[in-house]
């Protein structure tokens, strides 16, 4: 904060205003007769009308752009999303007393039974949108299990519905899942067992009491709803806390640093990080809030952990050697983290991107818009890895790209070691010319001249890595270079509506890799 006074108000008394000196607006490293258009040389106050009114100016046209991009669903779209909410519930709770008939429990047990359904993620958190989908936990007690009662009995009774179309089971994942869609909206569905005989409908899911001996499963399958419980509890304004997420959500996806599975950020991690601005901030407006997200962790010196306050303290864990560790708000451990060097390095930049841009802030030319640019892959490289996956029925399609999927973190490491850089693109294309149902990823890839990537090396010992724990159909994997103009055509093209007149060129230059992210020397350079 920063003590100006009008200068044209001779009577004027100091007053409080946010600082700006750290966006360039009042810079001690511009020399003193520097004077380009929205900069104030040092020494001379701000009127605090003026900022005001920037700042108004500011707010509202942020606030335009997160309409314009659909961030905020609409009235009729929430109310859709409770009432299939609502319907899952009645659903969960004719199952969990069809179960305890089956288990042959007594007449009164039956009665007493009930199961619940707690929401998480995006949805969970309240920054969702219309496209969204809705992540969801079914919460049981001790007489249903996941494999005999959950996957086959609860699976049945949805089948059966009208609503309910496209399910699956997800059995090989790390939380086991069903994934459906419920009246087209798509849902993922985990499972938890508690040792009790009833759960509560909106179960406290924090209190220890509920947690006393479950399973692995079970835990894993919580770490969601715990998770988003503890930061609404932690954070000191929700209404503030959920406009940053969903700002920082837009930046990270356009910028290609959002998604775990490909080694970059996921939900979990930006709402941490998010909340920990909250937490240092409070009473703090939404733009300044922004500025200060991008000037935190464009200087933080990682791997220094983002720990929230009011967090249990940490444990000394394998997860610590990630490089950019946030630590679960909920519990001793870190999030689960799949950061390599090269996407470590990628994350980072893009973090001083958005710092350079938010410097602006107050300047006659400064537009959102240019913050959240889309990631323009087809310009900045050279050469794609194109990893194609497909199978011979669709509706395998889905189970095989996600079991790839999780498993991107060792080709990425592979890679590495074999002095490549990659830069994942997390979006999805599809090659037309091919019979089978398909899905295309088109990865950046930087090079060194003097050493060519054995892709052959690279096929085998990633077909290898998918081969193990996989009890699904299996697909067919095919990994090749190509060069920037064999991209198909959507992906060369360049969302030019909301990109400006002269936007920055980020120039991705491979120079070797070096002794780990405290030390590195793969690098984006503008």
């Amino acid at each position: 904060m920063a003590y100006v006074t009008d200068h044209n108000d001779p009577r004027s008394r100091a007053v409080v205003v946010p600082h700006y000196s750290s966006l360039n607006f009042i810079n001690p490293n511009f020399p003193l007769n520097y004077h380009p258009q929205g900069l104030v040389p040092l020494g001379f106050a701000l009127n605090p009308a003026v900022v005001a009114q920037i700042e108004l100016y500011r707010s509202i046209s942020l606030q335009q752009l997160i309409n314009d991009e659909g961030l905020v669903p609409s009235q009729e779209e929430e109310q859709r999303r409770n009432v299939v909410i609502w319907k899952l519930k009645v659903i969960v709770m004719e199952w969990i007393k069809n179960v305890a008939c089956l288990r042959r429990l007594p007449e009164n047990h039956i009665r007493a039974a009930s199961a619940t359904i707690l929401t998480y993620g995006s949805y969970g958190l309240g920054v969702h949108n219309a496209e969204s989908d809705i992540d969801a936990l079914c919460v049981g007690p001790w007489f249903a299990s996941l494999t005999e009662h959950f996957f086959i009995v609860l699976h049945d009774m949805l089948a059966k519905r009208v609503e309910v179309s496209d399910i699956h089971c997800v059995k090989d994942a790390k939380v086991p899942l069903m994934r459906f869609k419920f009246e087209g909206i798509s849902i993922d569905l985990p499972y938890a067992q508690l040792k009790v005989a009833t759960v509560p409908e909106n179960v406290d899911i924090l209190n220890s009491m509920f947690l006393n001996g479950i399973d692995e499963t079970s835990w894993k399958s919580l770490s969601g709803v715990r998770a988003n419980n503890s930061i609404l509890q932690l954070v000191p304004d929700i209404k503030i806390f959920q406009e940053l997420l969903r700002c920082v959500k837009l930046w990270a996806k356009r910028r290609g640093v959002y998604g775990n599975l490909f080694g970059f950020f996921g939900g979990v991690h930006l709402a941490v990080l998010s909340a920990f601005i909250c937490q240092r901030n409070p009473n703090v407006k939404l733009i300044v809030l922004v500025s200060i997200f991008f000037k935190t962790f464009a200087f933080w010196p990682w791997p220094t952990p983002v720990i929230l306050q009011g967090s249990m303290l940490p444990r000394h864990h394998p997860e610590t050697r990630s490089p950019m560790p946030i630590q679960l708000p909920c519990s001793h451990e870190y999030c689960h983290s799949n950061i390599t060097t090269s996407t470590f390095l990628k994350i980072r930049y893009e973090f001083r991107r958005g710092y350079r841009h938010i410097q602006d802030l107050l300047k006659a030319q400064f537009n959102w818009r240019n913050l959240f640019e889309p990631y323009p892959y087809a310009k900045n490289y050279q050469n794609f890895l194109k990893i194609t996956l497909s199978t011979c029925k669709e509706d395998e399609l889905a189970d095989w790209v996600g079991w790839v999927k999780s498993r991107f973190r060792s080709l990425l490491v592979k890679l590495e070691e074999l002095h490549a850089s990659c830069d994942p693109n997390p979006t999805e294309y599809s090659d037309t010319s091919l019979q089978d149902p398909n899905v295309v990823f088109y990865w950046g890839l930087i090079v060194s001249k003097s050493d060519d990537v054995d892709l052959d090396l690279v096929q085998k010992e990633f077909k290898k890595n998918l081969g193990t724990g996989f009890k699904g159909p299996t697909g067919k994997i095919t990994i090749s270079i190509i060069q920037t103009s064999q991209l198909p055509k959507n992906l060369q093209h360049v969302d030019t509506h909301l990109v400006l007149s002269n936007p920055t060129q980020l120039v991705p230059t491979y120079l070797g890799f070096g002794g780990g992210p405290g030390h590195p020397s793969v690098g984006f350079i503008s």
